[in-house]
């Protein structure tokens, strides 16, 4: 580690500050930004501070820390760097030629250093010492300046931006400043990387953020402000900026807010007619294969899936990923081609069901054991939860309405399953509660025919697997359900509401626990019927209003 020494005027007097700069192996300086200048110093003071003593000493010691200047002097350590009094002259209102002023006795309490305090110059030499023709002086925020000894042919050769300056400026001018720069660190980096003979291998010790930083700075004509390549682009570093996109093709983006960074950042570099198809061949396909083959492809892989934790895992994952894409703002084609995916998965599992129920209704498959009888008992389950997962996307798409349609005409299906045994029938109730506290919830929005025919079709199998239900299904949510279902029952006519309640009564009091207790659905009706009555004395309006209708 290399020193560098920096000088600040501060009422007549000169501060020498011992700042390190490293020295990378190519032989040039990696400039320190003002936070490394402000710890350098706080480790300093700390270094300087005595260790606290015991008593305090007589007056006589305490005038003895007035001590004349020079007879603490800082040392100055050789470095291949110029110092900042001889680097920087005629740059900053500072007086280049001042003596030097050895620093007093650190007082027992030092305070913290200041902003205002901090060194605020920096000279750094690029190359073999002494062998410079030019200084660049880069001009950062509030004051800090790094001043560069540079070699015009490297410059030249390397950047459009700094050969294009030099054709412009006067015959035998070798100073350049360059004002208003944001990040002067990544302005001497790449600096740097004009001396580099393998621009890549220096790269890789870099972050992506900061390669995005040089690459802006490595394009000319364009506003000096900016991040690698960002900086490259500026100083139209051509070569850099290849190196720049070739890491960042091959390095891992870790995060989407990086990603997204990336991404930008080389659209931009694009629009401007800079080839970077390599890169964001990461993120954009040049097949032309439509959304829905791809997504029909993954869903028919996790129904086909008989292994039971990949297959939970990835449906778990899908699911999530297709909510995100809910909440993204999609086009309304790329919605209509996932929800048709969607069902026709519906009716492939719909059909497998079907054809499964039939299978285990066969009067000869009473007569098999359990054992026998387990392979299909397997697979019923398998398609009922592909159904149940299936609901659960459309429901959080809010396109659960058409399956509410498919599942409440399945009366073919829903007189096999009371030809079955419950335990190999009751996983598809589940489908049935989740539509009814689907409707409960206002997630899906069926019609009044749709409604009346999904309770009379599915709420007595519903009744008679409901102990199974909640014994057998540890996702299974008896509360939920059964407010899911009361409120169903509440969204139909009183006089539907009336019939399915005194039914669903008779069932409550024969089963006990065993049955959905509807009492909160029951007791709103009860008050609709007799306590609030509202359109009493109103029938001849109600009929008018039928007669209108019919």
């Amino acid at each position: 580690m290399a020193e560098i020494r920096l000088t600040r005027v501060e009422q007549g007097k000169t501060k020498i500050r011992n700042v390190p700069i490293a020295v990378t192996p190519e032989g040039f300086w990696c400039c320190p930004s003002p936070v490394v200048f402000q710890k350098t110093l706080k480790a300093q003071n700390s270094m300087h501070k005595p260790k606290p003593s015991s008593p305090p000493p007589p007056k006589e010691a305490a005038q003895r820390k007035q001590t004349p200047l020079s007879e603490k002097k800082l040392a100055f350590t050789p470095s291949r760097s110029a110092s900042i009094s001889d680097g920087l002259r005629g740059v900053g209102p500072e007086a280049p030629d001042a003596p030097v002023v050895s620093a007093s006795i650190v007082p027992e309490r030092m305070p913290k250093p200041k902003v205002e305090n901090l060194p605020r110059k920096v000279a750094i030499e690029f190359g073999e010492p002494g062998t410079s023709d030019m200084k660049v002086v880069l001009l950062g925020k509030k004051g800090f300046c790094v001043k560069l000894s540079v070699h015009k042919n490297v410059l030249v050769e390397h950047s459009n931006f700094f050969a294009d300056k030099l054709s412009e400026q006067q015959t035998g001018s070798t100073c350049l400043n360059i004002e208003d720069c944001d990040d002067v660190e990544i302005y001497v980096e790449t600096v740097g990387l004009m001396y580099c003979k393998d621009m890549r291998q220096r790269l890789m010790k870099q972050s992506v953020s900061c390669v995005l930083r040089i690459l802006k700075t490595s394009q000319p004509n364009l506003n000096l402000n900016g991040t690698f390549i960002q900086i490259a682009e500026l100083l139209g570093f051509n070569s850099c900026m290849q190196s720049c996109l070739e890491y960042l093709e091959a390095v891992p983006w870790v995060g989407d807010e990086e990603e997204e960074k990336v991404v930008s950042s080389v659209l931009r570099l694009q629009s401007e007619g800079i080839g970077v198809t390599p890169v964001l061949k990461r993120v954009s396909s040049g097949i032309s294969k439509p959304q829905k083959d791809t997504l029909s492809h993954i869903i028919g892989l996790v129904l086909a899936s008989n292994e039971e934790r990949g297959r939970r895992e990835m449906k778990s994952i899908v699911l999530k990923l297709l909510k995100e894409n809910n909440g993204a703002s999609s086009s309304q084609g790329s919605a209509n081609v996932c929800n048709e995916t969607l069902y026709n998965s519906c009716r492939s599992c719909l059909n497998l069901l079907l054809s499964l129920f039939k299978q285990a209704a066969e009067p000869e498959s009473s007569d098999k054991t359990f054992d026998n009888k387990e392979p299909v008992v397997k697979q019923i389950d398998l398609a009922a939860d592909n159904l149940s997962w299936l609901l659960e996307i459309l429901a959080d798409k809010q396109a659960a309405d058409e399956f509410a349609v498919m599942w409440a005409s399945q009366q073919e299906l829903a007189a096999l399953h009371t030809k079955l045994p419950i335990v190999s029938r009751y996983y598809v109730s589940r489908i049935t509660a989740r539509l009814f506290v689907g409707i409960g919830r206002g997630e899906l929005l069926p019609s009044k025919d749709t409604r009346q025919l999904l309770l009379q079709t599915w709420l007595q199998p519903l009744i008679n697997d409901y102990n199974w239900l909640q014994h057998g299904c540890r996702s299974f949510d008896r509360k939920v359900v059964e407010e899911g279902i009361g409120r169903t029952i509440l969204t139909l006519p009183l006089e539907d509401q009336q019939s399915i309640m005194l039914s669903w009564l008779g069932s409550f009091l024969k089963a006990g626990d065993s049955c959905p207790n509807l009492q909160r659905a029951f007791e709103v009706w009860w008050r609709r019927t007799f306590v609030r009555p509202y359109v009493e004395g109103q029938g001849s309006s109600v009929q008018s209003d039928s007669s209108l209708t019919s």
